[in-house]
């Protein structure tokens, strides 16, 4: 299909084709045509495969390179150097449209999961009206489609639903609008960087309709129209060039709230790169018009500390991003972040803490950090003596867990959130953060603990354990919101996927509740269901295979790594795939119901 027929649908598209060589030429000759560079000459790459050099933007050494590229520049990269041409389109778009395009009912069609919590409180529990699935009903799902991402190696950007319609970010930058039963396509949206955040859906404060909200990993958040895909604005929200938004961004109100984490932990091992100068912040955007209402970083200005052993200026202090979706508290007009590591000395407070902000200015009310001297940079090794290191090298034992404002059985409030030190908190909101309780999942590591996302119901938190790079990974706990005691603990099952790289049972995506069960997304590429009464399991699907897709793209199963699963209607929708940080490559979005 040509691109009159793609307009004619009504699907967005970017109107013209990137020159390949031209973008070389800006983002990526300085180094490979360069005579002293260590980077590959371009005619050593042109011996590779496009798919290859597409693979390393996307998800390989290049990566931090390749998100500052969109998916048509980097297959236009792809396809100059190697001198071969990419299969497909970098939508994905040219089979499985909707072959009608009705109004959109916004809030008129309910059930809906409108951002990564499934509400500002990020409680991850979808009440039995919305989920429209009972703990009865669950043995008996059953997939009822798949939807294939191309030219990707992870299916990262948690489903979102809202007026019968799934909105979806894509590893190649590609955001899309389905429809919620069928899976049909209704629209595409191109943004300027891969799209691992939730798609957060909402009124347009003023303008009638609802807009869709999401950022990229450039540190970019968009504005588009929810109906059609037409931008409404597009902001970046953070210039240092390796800054990215990781987390999904939160609306509240007419303020979007948009926290910024970055690559450059993972650039000091270059001796030639000056490391580091990236400062973790959260920012407020006019939902309206995402003009900035306020920014507020997280560590002061970076200053010179030291030159390495080739001369190369090191500066600090640095890091403590926000790698997750803000919490919203609205009877105590705080936005609550929760932080990073910092890559270089000195130690801060703002790192590895939780954080409450002022809604309306930014102004920090309070810091509750957990892990003090967090300095770690993945460079640090002792043979290396790399100058700007700490005497010590932290643990990485920061927050990609969102914080979690839950009410307690004894009608308190508490934020409960799990870190990467393996160890789940229970924190008071009227006492500065203060601990109420913790409790120990895991044993945590760098990839370790709890990473991208613990729930909560009425009466328990579930805390989902990774530990993927030590020898027992995996595993799930149900602890108690007022006291923080074990309720059960459901040991991880072996791995369905057999042995090898990326094959354990570490569940390090994030968990989803409904009254009932948990849903729990294993790197075994596992999705399995527990009963919330024991632990023990009622329904599993193994995602480990090629599926035929709506929309015509090759696309299989693997590691379930960072999303969790997004439920509403009567229906689960949950993706499958992540070749990264210890998991198996993979594209597909899958969605189940019941026969």
């Amino acid at each position: 299909m040509g691109l009159g027929a793609l307009v004619a649908s009504g699907i967005p598209v970017r109107a013209e084709t990137p020159d390949g060589s031209a973008v070389f030429a800006r983002a990526c000759a300085a180094c490979h045509d360069g005579g002293d560079s260590r980077a590959p000459a371009r005619e050593v790459l042109a011996q590779r495969s496009p798919e290859a050099i597409l693979s390393s933007l996307t998800a390989g050494l290049m990566r931090p390179q390749g998100a500052r590229l969109d998916g048509l520049e980097r297959r236009a990269v792809a396809e100059f150097v190697s001198g071969k041409t990419l299969g497909g389109d970098v939508t994905g778009a040219t089979v499985g449209r909707c072959t009608a395009q009705p109004p959109f009912p916004g809030a008129k069609s309910l059930p809906a999961w409108t951002s990564w919590g499934g509400s500002v409180t990020n409680t991850r529990f979808q009440p039995p009206e919305q989920a429209g699935l009972t703990a009865e009903q669950v043995p008996h799902l059953t997939l009822k489609w798949a939807f294939g991402f191309p030219d990707a190696t992870s299916a990262w950007s948690q489903p979102t639903v809202f007026g019968g319609r799934l909105f979806v970010g894509s590893h190649n930058g590609t955001v899309y609008s389905l429809d919620a039963k069928t899976g049909c396509i209704y629209w595409t949206y191109s943004a300027k960087s891969s799209v691992r955040s939730a798609v957060s859906i909402a009124p347009l404060n003023g303008g009638g309709g609802y807009a869709a909200y999401f950022g990229d990993t450039a540190a970019n958040a968009y504005a588009v129209d929810a109906a059609t895909g037409k931008e409404i604005w597009s902001r970046k929200v953070e210039e240092h060039p390796l800054a990215r938004a990781t987390g999904s961004p939160t609306l509240y109100g007419k303020l979007l709230y948009v926290g910024v984490s970055s690559f450059e932990e993972t650039q000091g091992s270059n001796p030639r790169y000056e490391c580091c100068t990236f400062r973790g912040s959260l920012s407020a955007l006019d939902a309206k018009t995402g003009a900035v209402v306020w920014k507020t970083y997280l560590v002061p200005e970076p200053k010179p500390l030291s030159k390495n052993s080739v001369g190369t200026t090191l500066w600090g202090p640095s890091g403590a991003g926000i790698w997750s979706a803000p919490a919203i508290d609205v009877k105590r007009g705080v936005v609550y972040a929760a932080t990073g590591n910092t890559y270089t000395p000195p130690q801060l407070d703002t790192s590895d803490a939780v954080i409450a902000f002022d809604l309306k200015t930014g102004k920090i009310k309070w810091t509750r950090q957990v892990t003090p001297k967090d300095v770690f940079g993945g460079w640090c090794r002792p043979s290396l003596k790399n100058p700007i290191c700490p005497e010590e090298n932290g643990p990485d034992f920061d927050f990609g867990n969102a914080p979690i404002l839950a009410k307690l059985p004894n009608g308190k409030d508490a934020i409960v959130i799990g870190q990467k030190s393996g160890v789940g908190w229970a924190l008071d909101p009227d006492k500065e953060g203060a601990v109420i309780w913790q409790y120990r999942a895991g044993q945590g590591s760098a990839l370790g603990g709890m990473e991208w996302g613990s729930a909560v119901d009425d009466q328990n938190a579930y805390f989902p354990v990774s530990d993927i790079s030590l020898p027992k990974p995996g595993g799930l706990h149900a602890v108690q919101l007022t006291t923080g005691e074990r309720v059960w603990y459901a040991p991880p099952p072996p791995p369905i996927c057999g042995s090898g790289r990326g094959c354990n049972a570490a569940q390090t995506a994030a968990v989803t509740v409904i009254q009932g069960v948990v849903f729990s997304g294993s790197n075994d590429g596992a999705l399995r269901a527990y009963s919330t009464k024991d632990g023990s399991i009622i329904w599993e699907y193994d995602t480990n295979r090629e599926f035929k897709t709506l929309n015509g793209v090759p696309a299989k199963g693997a590691s379930m790594h960072s999303a969790g699963a997004t439920i509403a209607g009567g229906m689960l929708y949950v993706n499958s795939g992540y070749g990264d940080h210890g998991g198996r490559p993979g594209n597909v979005l899958l969605a189940f119901g019941v026969e």
